[in-house]
């Protein structure tokens, strides 16, 4: 007979989530399985399984038997590790549950409830245009349906029984309210994850409290390179093919600040006489000690992240505050050194000479010999943006990207790789393109995370997207204006992806096939054939139909450069009058990413 829970704490909250987390990992794949669109990216389950892993890591960190405390743990957890829109829509659900049990050591089953529908006030508020049919509608029909148990039960078992019956029930319904679902004939993916979150805590709820560990927290790779001023897309485009990495304009011995520094710091009120802890005092303290300072506070803890030259006078200062946890040093004069000896010998590399090893999801900010250290003033602008493969994040760097960041539809960056890549840059506003639409929200987030920069999301949705928008940038406008060009560029550009299909789907009158060619035009398929070349006109033809002057071409790595030479030899005869530019792009998954202006 299952234990009655009247009252849940800390430690029976923790279980339910590590329960929940475990669940959520062991499917999935089942969730990304579930991706409207059969393309091989679908990625829902793993952004909400490492987006939960990382608010696991907080809450272990931070391990009470006060459900507030344990909360609020994992609510910082999620909120920086948050990947995609469904891993932001988690954190935003488990953000509003925190603030609603804050005050709580334990909590009935009333509370609880109330916490659920506060979550799913703080979600549906942090979403621009709510979308019924989603994980917000399971969340919202669970919360309903915890109101009303709540008048017929006090045992948070059966309130969660209940209330696991109803999002699945809500789940099923997703096809219904969103009808391209419907068409492909699944339920929603990160409906289908909470669910296996749900699950997990109903499972150690009558467990009595028992329940699996999570995983740990794969580490996403950022690189940066130097601004460039441009003059085309075509000029930059091909310079960028022939350039070697940053790391090429960097002698290891001008790396001023050689240690790449980070830690926790535990604070102990009044360890110190006379020393109290300021957040941005304490910053501005670190910032005398190296560059690349990050320092995340929230409560008793907080964050670090640095490149200091003497990493034992800022862990000795930091120390008057409290104790210290985590501590992780890499000497980045040695990474860099081992990463030019590679890039001698394989010809080229993207990286960064601050790369951490393991852990460590930030990289220095890199430039050539003549570009602003540190120490002097920062530029009035800079950006970030997403990239997947080689070959584009040059083209971005080229275009005056400061610092790419590895990711896209495979790996979405998180909330807090974002805020990282932002403090790397030298300038007072930084324009983040996510080049995805499943990054955007992550983006957003990252903006009340920033503190000492403007952070401006100019929501690009493709690569070609975010290519135009550099392009439309003026450094002698102001930052509202930039930010309106670049927005007007993004809704001049068509752009094309082809893919291949992962199942047999049927979807706005196309009969898809396993292994089919797709041809995407701006996030809707409009063709799939078993032959390449064939999918490639057809995506093209869709493109121009309402003209283009400028054909661009992004080869992915799997892209067979015979099917290349034969496609530009078409459109030269095509479109005689269509300026056709090729690059090689890298990009994993897709053959051939299209730019048509």
């Amino acid at each position: 007979m299952s234990k009655r829970f009247n009252w849940i704490n800390g430690s029976d909250f923790t279980q339910m989530v590590l329960a929940g987390a475990a669940n959520l990992q062991a499917n999935k794949e089942n969730v990304n399985a579930l991706n409207v669109f059969p393309v091989p990216d679908g990625d829902t389950g793993t952004n909400m399984n490492l987006t939960l892993t990382s608010g696991i890591e907080e809450l272990k960190k931070k391990t009470s038997a006060h459900i507030g405390k344990s909360a609020e743990a994992l609510s910082k957890g999620l909120l920086m590790g948050a990947r995609g829109n469904s891993g932001v829509i988690l954190s935003q659900l488990f953000r509003g549950v925190a603030k609603a049990v804050a005050e709580h050591e334990e909590i009935n089953a009333a509370q609880f409830a109330a916490a659920l529908q506060n979550g799913v006030d703080t979600a549906y508020k942090a979403v621009v245009k709510p979308v019924e049919g989603t994980i917000l509608t399971v969340a919202k029909e669970v919360a309903k349906q915890a109101a009303s148990s709540v008048r017929k039960t006090s045992d948070v078992l059966e309130l969660m029984t209940e209330v696991l019956a109803a999002a699945k029930e809500a789940l099923a319904r997703t096809p219904e309210q969103l009808p391209v679902l419907k068409q492909v004939g699944v339920v929603d993916a990160g409906g289908q994850g909470l669910v296996c979150v749900y699950e997990g805590f109903v499972s150690a709820l009558r467990a009595g409290g028992a329940a699996a560990a999570g995983s740990t927290v794969p580490v996403v790779a950022i690189s940066a390179a130097a601004s460039a001023a441009g003059r085309s897309m075509a000029e930059l485009a091909h310079a960028a093919d022939r350039t070697r990495s940053a790391q090429s304009h960097l002698a290891t011995e001008d790396i001023e600040f050689g240690y790449c520094t980070e830690f926790i710091v535990k604070l102990v009120p009044g360890k110190t006489a006379g020393w109290v802890f300021d957040e941005l005092g304490f910053r501005s303290s670190l910032e005398k000690h190296g560059d690349s300072v990050l320092v995340v506070a929230d409560d008793d803890l907080v964050k670090v992240h640095l490149h200091a030259e003497h990493p034992g006078e800022v862990l000795t200062y930091a120390q008057k505050y409290g104790e210290l946890i985590k501590i992780k040093i890499d000497n980045m004069r040695e990474q860099h050194t081992t990463l030019l000896e590679d890039e001698h010998a394989h010809g080229h590399a993207i990286a960064t000479a601050g790369a951490a090893a393991v852990g460590s999801a930030v990289a220095a900010p890199v430039a050539p010999a003549t570009a602003a250290t540190a120490t002097q003033e920062l530029k009035p602008y800079g950006f970030v943006a997403v990239s997947m493969g080689r070959g584009i994040a040059a083209i971005l760097e080229s275009l005056g990207a400061d610092v790419v960041l590895s990711g896209g539809q495979t790996m979405n960056p998180s909330t807090e790789d974002i805020v990282l890549a932002v403090r790397q840059v030298q300038a007072s506003t930084v324009f983040v393109l996510p080049n995805n639409s499943n990054i955007i929200m992550s983006a957003q987030q990252a903006k009340d995370l920033v503190g000492d920069k403007e952070l401006i999301v100019i929501p690009s949705k493709t690569i070609p997207q975010g290519m135009s928008a550099l392009l439309a940038f003026q450094s002698s406008a102001d930052a509202v204006r930039n930010a309106e060009t670049m927005q007007r560029a993004i809704a001049g550009v068509q752009s094309g992806q082809v893919t291949y299909a992962v199942r047999d789907s049927q979807i706005d009158g196309l009969d898809i096939k396993q292994g089919d060619f797709l041809g995407i035009h701006n996030n809707k398929i409009v063709t799939s054939t078993p032959d390449l070349m064939q999918t490639c006109k057809a995506l093209i033809d869709s493109m121009t139909a309402e003209g283009g002057d400028i054909v661009t071409i992004l080869s992915g790595e799997d892209a067979p450069e015979d099917a290349t030479t034969e496609l530009v030899d078409w459109l030269a005869q095509e479109f005689p009058k269509a300026e056709v530019e090729v690059h090689r792009g890298d990009q994993p998954l897709y053959y051939y990413i299209f730019a048509v202006e």
